[in-house]
């Protein structure tokens, strides 16, 4: 049996790093770990290939030579899923279709063979048994959320690694919060589960063996979701760092409340952890309470400094477009990411993804408009907000006009460098500025090219004076602005 594994195209937004990527000549920031998984659950004896449409195109020779083609994506990969869908049934191939796009859509499904929905642990093996006795059913759905003991090692092997700036393991699934717009809690649920150590740290041997060094992304939506195994994790996970050299800086999400916890948060540190993506929404308490937000109590401002006081630059994710929001809700969050010194603000409009309980309630309500793009970026609304549409569009836009002015967003990273620096034991490993021709690119594009080159020199000059040992990480840290304002340009046209 020959398998073609395909992950769909993502658009140009702001979580694609697209403008950022080409410094370090890099396609995509990361390789689909769901198909990488689906690989390792196949039979041995089959041949697969994976072909991903952010390294590379899709050729009418990849699906000749596929018995079956899986694809798979998430909702905002929709378009270019349906697409492959397409092209694939018109070469008369057996489609395969699963991840969460196909699991939560609300509109028809693209045309497939067989359909997963959920989790693949154990209803793809039942496939495989089924296929093979002539009985394949149309539809999969796992009859409850499986233990992740039962899921392998995933098949890096199979990806080019060297197109990707970062690679992805996973540790658990899961959140114990109870978000309103959040999708995951309907997807994985809220009772976390995890991996075991063995299993996390043969995934990284494999990742070690393949000859990779530098970010790996632990995809976990909610890390710190099951504080006692991850308690468990971290000396296991230090002693790996340590025996192996630290090749790898560690990346990860998790919740607010981290920063409540500095026994956690010192492990977290001795494992190489040097970023952390926090979801703190909004600095209004009452939109955080209308969003079941409790996780996010006490001095936001605080806690983002705790963190960044262990070494750690801090990501956060922003949303306007609560019911409760005020009227300077643009200026409080210009403020709040201003005063919190996180470069990377992921700021969005808050979209109604499909079977959320914010979903649930507005369409009671009568105010849902429709599906998600899945892009809460790009100035669309699927509902109908309290405050006029047209005011919460222009003040989101003048967030991020605002944040990502250079001369904003460079004082933002030399905030962050500043808090974090002391605390840095280990060289960021980043590809941005591994070799000199990658930091000649960059020299070009953003201190020769660019309009705003006076603000990048300015910069520059600040951090050889003043933070000469945080280098690479600011190198990085420019670059990943110059995308945002790219994209932030390209949106406000």
């Amino acid at each position: 049996m020959k398998v073609l594994l395909v992950n769909p195209e993502f658009p140009d937004t702001y979580w694609s790093f697209r403008h950022a990527l080409p410094f370090e000549r890099k396609c995509c920031a990361f390789p689909p770990l769901g198909l990488l998984t689906v690989s390792a659950l196949l039979p041995k004896s089959w041949e697969r290939r994976l072909v991903d449409l952010n390294v590379r195109a899709l050729k009418s020779s990849d699906i000749e030579w596929a018995d079956m083609v899986f694809v798979t994506g998430m909702l905002v990969q929709k378009d270019s899923l349906h697409e492959v869908v397409r092209r694939c049934k018109a070469m008369d191939k057996r489609v395969v279709l699963g991840g969460p796009y196909v699991t939560t859509a609300i509109e028809e499904a693209p045309e497939a063979d067989h359909i997963f929905l959920g989790e693949a642990e154990t209803t793809l093996p039942q496939f495989v048994a089924d296929l093979r006795s002539g009985e394949a059913k149309q539809r999969y759905r796992a009859a409850e959320r499986p233990p992740l003991a039962t899921t392998p090692v995933p098949d890096f092997h199979i990806a080019d690694l060297k197109r990707y700036s970062s690679m992805s393991v996973q540790y658990s699934r899961g959140c114990p919060f109870n978000c309103e717009f959040c999708d995951i809690i309907e997807i994985y649920g809220r009772v976390p589960r995890t991996k075991s150590n063995q299993q996390i740290l043969a995934e990284l041997d494999a990742l070690l063996r393949l000859g990779w060094r530098g970010t790996v992304f632990i995809v976990d939506d909610n890390f710190i979701g099951n504080k006692k195994n991850v308690r468990k994790l971290m000396p296991d996970l230090v002693k790996w760092q340590e025996q192996n050299g630290h090749p790898f800086s560690l990346l990860t999400e998790a919740s607010v409340n981290l920063a409540d916890d500095d026994d956690l948060l010192s492990d977290m540190q001795r494992a190489g952890f040097h970023r952390v993506f926090l979801g703190i929404e909004t600095p209004v308490e009452e939109s955080l309470k209308e969003a079941q937000k409790s996780q996010n109590r006490g001095n936001l401002l605080e806690s983002v400094k705790k963190i960044q006081g262990y070494g750690m630059e801090v990501m956060a994710g922003f949303i306007v477009g609560f019911d409760n929001d005020p009227e300077d809700i643009f200026e409080r969050q210009i403020d709040f990411i201003r005063e919190s010194a996180i470069p990377l603000a992921m700021v969005g409009l808050l979209t109604a993804l499909p079977d959320t309980q914010l979903w649930r309630r507005l369409k009671k309500e009568g105010r849902l408009l429709g599906e998600s793009s899945g892009d809460n970026t790009n100035c669309s609304l699927n509902f109908v907000p309290k405050m006029d549409a047209a005011r919460l569009i222009e003040g989101y836009q003048s967030i991020m006009r605002t944040i990502y002015k250079p001369s904003e967003y460079y004082q933002r990273v030399f905030d962050s460098l500043k808090r974090t620096r002391e605390q840095v034991s280990v060289p960021d490993r980043l590809n941005i500025v591994d070799g000199l021709a990658a930091f000649i690119r960059l020299m070009v594009k953003l201190g020769v090219l660019d309009r705003e080159r006076k603000e990048f020199w300015r910069f520059f000059a600040r951090v050889v004076a003043m933070h000469r040992d945080t280098f690479p990480a600011s190198m990085r840290l420019a670059a990943m602005g110059y995308h945002f304002r790219k994209l932030n340009e390209a949106y406000g046209e």
